[in-house]
């Protein structure tokens, strides 16, 4: 059964009207998107998004006939090209990641809990599959992948053994993979298998999880209504910090000329509400997979 994670933050954070217009970028089976809908009236509207047609397949199994729904299979990225969303948008949803089904089935290739085929796209229908990419890909370029999205320190010496392990034979599936990672680094971190950090890397490059979340935070911004709000739940540090930056607006002054006054920088136009919320232990003891989760919420002002 799918365990929503932070649902009760999460709904906290949007602050549903009965009346509003909310999108969930990632529906996943809609553990969030059932509460949402719960709390509009027959004036309300739902947007639900996914990457994933099996998403897409329980989110009109369960949602099609309700007229208040509106369901688009494709990534947030897109969010802001939907005619659904030119109206202004109360609050929108990012639930970060794989989800718990993606996970827990072996066919889509995602973990390394059950052998299957070494996919882990999000949507199967397009692009390459982690087994084509790393059939094609240079040494130098598996490196740097392992590197940038999992933060592999050995990330040169698997991506040496794969490299070696392909003019054999290319990995087609997550259990040579994985053993093929555990026997390149030779020793066990407590509590985390070898591979964790290299399946989290190959998953965000092949599915462009951190370009997805950049085009979709700015597709957020220029679709919430002023007073909307943003609730994002993240995964792991690379997310929480695109989505922490982006909340904060960082930007670079603009360079004083000599003799000219100072120029006047706009305030960013989204305000932080409260802190990174996390899981508590009652949630834990229940759904062990929210523990690395981190919520943000940011309002929209002007």
């Amino acid at each position: 059964m799918h365990v929503p994670v932070l649902l009760a933050e999460a709904l906290e954070g949007l602050e549903v009207k009965a009346d509003g217009i909310y999108l969930d970028g990632t529906f996943g089976r809609g553990g969030h998107a059932r509460e949402v809908l719960k709390r509009l009236g027959p004036e309300g509207r739902l947007l639900l998004m996914d990457r994933d047609p099996q998403a897409i397949a329980t989110a009109m199994a369960e949602f099609g006939g309700d007229a208040r729904v509106r369901i688009r299979h494709g990534s947030f990225a897109e969010l802001a090209d939907w005619p659904e969303t030119q109206a202004g948008l109360d609050g929108v949803l990012f639930d970060l990641g794989v989800s718990s089904p993606q996970l827990d089935d072996p066919a889509r290739g995602f973990s390394f809990q059950g052998d299957g085929p070494l996919d882990m796209r999000m949507d199967p229908s397009r692009g390459a599959s982690v087994a084509q990419w790393l059939a094609e890909a240079d040494e130098r370029e598996i490196a740097d992948v392992l590197w940038r999205f999992g933060e592999e320190k050995l990330s040169r010496r698997i991506a040496r053994a794969i490299v070696a392990q392909r003019a054999a034979a290319p990995l087609a599936t997550t259990g040579e993979l994985a053993a093929l990672v555990a026997k390149a680094i030779g020793y066990r971190e407590r509590g985390k298998h070898p591979a964790t950090r290299t399946f989290q890397a190959l998953r965000i490059h092949i599915n462009d999880e951190m370009g997805a979340l950049e085009r979709g935070l700015e597709g957020a911004l220029a679709r919430l209504s002023p007073g909307g709000r943003l609730v994002v739940i993240s995964f792991h540090s690379l997310e929480d910090r695109v989505v922490k930056r982006f909340i904060r607006g960082t930007q670079s002054q603009p360079p004083v000329r000599r003799g000219l006054p100072p120029v006047t920088v706009e305030p960013w136009a989204l305000a932080a509400i409260g802190k990174a919320q996390f899981a508590g232990e009652a949630e834990l003891s229940v759904n062990p997979r929210a523990r690395s989760a981190v919520l943000r919420v940011a309002e929209k002002r002007r």
